[in-house]
């Protein structure tokens, strides 16, 4: 930008151009560091889940599930994976187009998925992908280590209904 050309912004507001005192450690924030973590894996798992199957990880997260719980509903797949009911209803209605679960009678929604043998066989071709994923960020891990870090993890996990609570309250009055 030309230095003579003026203000980048001529009667705006007055803007905040050097970082802030008092902000987030992002090198010790832990919410932050285990997004990034969870982002590289999904983003390198649905470029070659897309590449090699036509499908993404939300896709792979109901046929994990359905592999592990056989008759689950949407519903229950959705709190299994923590995963938004659009979302995994979407999942659903392309993996019973391609032919990979089938939903027994019943109401939408509340109907009992299952694998079906293309679906399983689909499970078994798709599992390397995840399980290369986890191996690359634990390849440098003790076992001892790996044990710890999911034993931290599943202590964390358990303040996930406390973190849902505290979504559905109601957001305090704007104070400004």
């Amino acid at each position: 930008m030309d230095a003579d050309a003026g203000p980048l912004f001529v009667g705006g507001p007055e803007i905040v151009t050097a970082p802030l005192e008092d902000v987030i450690d992002t090198e010790k924030f832990t919410p932050r560091l285990i997004a990034l973590l969870s982002n590289a894996l999904v983003w390198r798992e649905s470029r070659l889940l897309r590449q090699e199957f036509s499908l993404g990880t939300n896709d792979w997260r109901v046929i994990s599930a359905l592999a592990i719980r056989p008759g689950a509903t949407s519903s229950d797949i959705s709190e299994f994976v923590a995963m938004n009911k659009a979302v995994v209803s979407k999942s659903v209605n392309t993996l019973i187009t391609r032919g990979l679960i089938v939903p027994a009678d019943g109401a939408r929604g509340s109907r009992p998925l299952y694998l079906t043998r293309e679906g399983a066989d689909m499970h078994v071709r798709m599992m390397p992908i995840s399980l290369e994923g986890q191996e690359i960020v634990l390849g440098d891990l003790s076992s001892a280590e790996i044990d710890q870090l999911n034993s931290l993890l599943g202590r964390l996990l358990q303040k996930m209904p406390e973190l849902s609570r505290a979504s559905e309250s109601p957001a305090p009055a704007d104070a400004g």
